[in-house]
């Protein structure tokens, strides 16, 4: 295992897609401290930016475990591009996280600036406070969103999580903002608690579940019926009633949002076109 703790308070931005197991991995603990990083426009070495201790614990099955101490919500890209091994974060992350992701497991006890998980294939990033916007999204003018894997957000997250999605689950155990589910291919989301406007807007296919209050569906989208619950993942199931509304018609699409029926009762005239 090797523990990293911020040297100093983040200035300025610091890119540093090195801080990764698979990049750790064989390395010595002279050749991690003289990996590249940016900070601003200036490359420093990861040693000079960090204080990097390896584990004394002997357990060599530890070997791709990186532990972060500390607030880092200024240093982006961590975990970029990931296969196996696992981080954790003690405090807030940067921007992202977990990028292009493909296994692994990342853990951030603290927030998480735009972009985590932003075109990731597979692995599990868990964030235990709130996630920016673009949760698993990708770059604009790209429409290669979340192609795999699993992330948890046990707080709320900003507008456009899970824009072009393509496969994979979001699970969002606080709020959503507008425009989740942007351009969704398919995969599946789940929000325990409200969400904003224009939850999945020109969405092809997927699974969208809204366990709290939406002001409003899209008139894109018609209901189809009411389901008593609604399937999440292989071992895990949401009790309803939900109204089950079918769209985005505007892209001839298969597209499932479920909103709760309970929460909602502003939408229960739409129970008349059953």
């Amino acid at each position: 295992m090797m523990r990293l703790r911020p040297a100093k308070e983040f200035r300025f931005p610091v890119t540093a897609e090195c801080i990764s197991p698979d990049v750790f991995e064989s390395k010595t603990l002279n050749e991690i401290e003289a990996l590249p990083v940016w900070e601003g426009n200036k490359q420093r070495k990861l040693g000079k930016l960090f204080k990097v201790e390896e584990s004394t614990n002997g357990d060599q099955a530890q070997d791709t475990v990186i532990a972060i101490h500390g607030d880092v919500s200024k240093v982006r890209r961590i975990g970029t591009r990931m296969t196996d091994g696992e981080v954790t974060i003690n405090g807030n992350a940067g921007m992202h996280l977990g990028e292009g992701m493909k296994g692994g497991r990342i853990t951030v006890q603290g927030n998480v600036e735009g972009w985590a998980g932003s075109m990731m294939k597979g692995g599990t990033i868990e964030i235990h406070g709130n996630a920016s916007d673009y949760l698993g999204a990708p770059y604009r003018g790209s429409n290669e969103g979340l192609r795999g894997g699993k992330i948890i957000v046990f707080g709320n997250v900003g507008n456009e999580a899970g824009a072009h999605m393509k496969k994979g689950t979001i699970k969002i155990y606080g709020n959503a903002s507008q425009f989740l589910g942007f351009r969704m291919r398919d995969g599946t989301i789940y929000v325990q608690e409200d969400c904003g406007d224009r939850a999945g807007a020109c969405m092809v296919n997927g699974k969208i579940v809204i366990g709290g209050f939406m002001e409003s569906v899209l008139p894109t989208f018609t209901i189809g019926s009411i389901k008593q619950k609604v399937k999440i993942e292989e071992n895990e199931t949401v009790e309803g009633p939900f109204y089950l509304f079918l769209g985005d018609l505007s892209e001839s699409s298969d597209g499932k949002l479920y909103v709760s029926k309970q929460k909602n009762p502003h939408l229960s005239h739409y129970e008349r076109f059953l």
